[in-house]
């Protein structure tokens, strides 16, 4: 006797969750997150703020989106996902509701209920759709992995004390002391 097929969730499916479910699609799947902690939001804004204002000094043409904004990555089995911090290059992608394809740029601050997700799951979702860069943000391990996928660069591990070249910039550098610093006062 066959299996049971698992229910794949659809795009109408998804649009029609609760404006304050926080959630995203791996293969059709339905996965629900926590809402992120004070530490968490903390980097977000930080790293959020050093990148806009990076591309607003430079009149760049890429977007810097924090979360929540959708990306989907793939139609069927649909995969969306709401990365922590996106820098999107090519506008076209971009239709008011959602990114479609991959973002240049994904930063995702871990949290402590699922470190996988972000260093396995959306580890290969990212290089498997097109992600440039992908940086993971340890808050407990106090550690930033960077990951330059167009130059197949995977886990490079950093410190907190760390000053980490943005790879698909030639001239934009983050300093994780100034984090490390927020987060002990």
């Amino acid at each position: 006797m066959p299996l049971p097929q698992k229910h794949m969730t659809t795009i109408e499916e998804y649009e029609a969750l609760p404006q304050d479910a926080r959630a995203e699609v791996f293969d059709g799947q339905i996965q629900y997150m926590a809402s992120p902690s004070q530490v968490h939001q903390t980097i977000l804004l930080e790293l959020s703020s050093t990148l806009n204002s990076y591309v607003k000094r430079k009149k760049g043409t890429c977007v810097v989106l924090p979360a929540p904004f959708d990306v989907k990555l793939n139609d069927t089995p649909l995969t969306i996902v709401q990365p922590d911090i996106m820098i999107v290059c090519d506008k076209n992608k971009l239709d008011g509701k959602r990114c479609n394809g991959a973002p240049d740029f994904i930063i995702e601050v871990v949290s402590p209920g699922n470190p996988s997700d972000d260093y396995i799951k959306k580890l290969y979702y990212y290089k498997t759709y097109g992600v440039r860069e992908y940086w993971i943000v340890d808050p407990n391990r106090r550690t930033v992995t960077v990951n330059y996928f167009e130059s197949d660069i995977v886990s490079i591990p950093y410190t907190f004390n760390s000053i980490i070249k943005v790879n698909i910039y030639d001239d934009l550098y983050i300093d994780f002391k100034e984090i490390g610093q927020l987060l002990n006062s």
